[in-house]
Formats: structure tokens, sequence, C-alpha cells
């Protein structure tokens, strides 16, 4: 269902409810139906789902670029589809920028924090992110009134691994298994030509 200019919606169009209509609907019951602290129970959901990513070396100078990413989550019953797929944008962007070049780097000497602006700090931009293709599957939780679970969390977990090993991936024909995040140009070109000899 959507929710548009203060009327819920069902997708096919054929049901809708006003907010007030609804609150009218509603007024007076007891217990009121959406009242979860009457049921008091409390238990954990556990929202999962799969992400893939597909990455891009240029082997002359360390850069990766991402050229497809794909999600799958199970956030449970979804109340409004556009704000799950913002959670899950921000997360994986939050994600890339973690596996790609955010780093606090300090002099040893001093302790002086070397990375202390945005212009020697990296941060994912618009352009570093490809669109992001957000499916959905959704198991309701047995756990809330509402069935839903946490959507915030998938982009910014799932996105780690998925990108570390789209990157160890393409990086596989010349033997390297393993690299230590963050994965900057420098330390992904300095990889390769180790590999190469």
């Amino acid at each position: 269902m959507d929710y548009i200019n203060g009327v819920w919606r069902s997708r096919d169009g054929s049901q809708s409810i006003t907010m007030m209509e609804l609150a009218a609907q509603l007024a007076g019951q007891q217990p009121h139906p959406l009242n979860t602290m009457t049921e008091a129970t409390v238990g954990a959901t556990y929202p999962n789902g799969c992400h893939v990513a597909e990455v891009e070396i240029d082997p002359e100078t360390g850069v990766t670029r991402i050229v497809n990413y794909t999600t799958a989550d199970d956030c449970g019953n979804v109340m409004n589809h556009t704000i799950v797929e913002g959670q899950v944008h921000g997360g994986v962007v939050q994600g890339a920028g973690q596996v790609f070049g955010e780093h606090a780097v300090y002099d040893e000497d001093s302790g002086q924090l070397l990375a202390g602006s945005f212009g020697d700090y990296f941060m994912p931009h618009a352009g570093f992110v490809p669109v992001i293709r957000v499916g959905d599957y959704a198991v309701p939780s047995a756990g809330n009134a509402l069935g839903a679970k946490g959507a915030g969390e998938s982009g910014c977990t799932a996105s780690i691994p998925a990108l570390v090993s789209a990157v160890l991936d393409a990086l596989r024909p010349l033997g390297i298994t393993h690299l230590d995040m963050p994965l900057t140009p420098d330390k992904v070109w300095c990889a390769i030509k180790a590999a190469q000899g």
C-alpha cells in the first residue's frame, strides 16, 4: 500500500482510506488494535537478504568502479517502499565508503590526525555508485503486530562483504585472494604489480 497526501491506498487502487477516516474508525476501540503496549511481547526481528556487486578494476591505476549492484532484502511487511529503498541505498553507499577508502590515518610520531578534512578523507559521492537495484522478499515477522523487520542494517552490513568479494573475484586470475580494507587504488595497484612480478 502507498501513503500519499494523507491517503492510504492499495497498490491496485481498489481501496483507500484517509488518515482522518482511519482515526474515526478506530476511535474508542479498547484495546486499540495497534496498541502493542497491551501485548507486551518483546522479541527480536531478523531481517536478511542477499547483495551482489560487480566491479571493474583499472590495472594501470588500481581504481575500482562499481558497475552493478543488486539487493534482495527481507524487511518483513514494508509500510513505505521508497523509505526502505532509501535506507538500503544509504547503507550500501556507507559500506562502499568503508570498503574503498574511509580510513583515519594518524601521524606515527605525533598522533596527529592526517585525514581531518574532506580533502584528505575519502567519502563516496553520487557519481561513485551505480543505480542500486533493490528487490524485496517479504516474510512478515511474528514478533510484532505490523510484521515489520529492520531495514537500515542490510545495506551497510551486506555491502561490505559483497564489494570486497567482487574485488577479490576480479583479482583472482592474478592469484590475489586477500586484501585488507580499505581497498584504496594504491593498495589494489600495489597488489596487482606484486602479483605480476
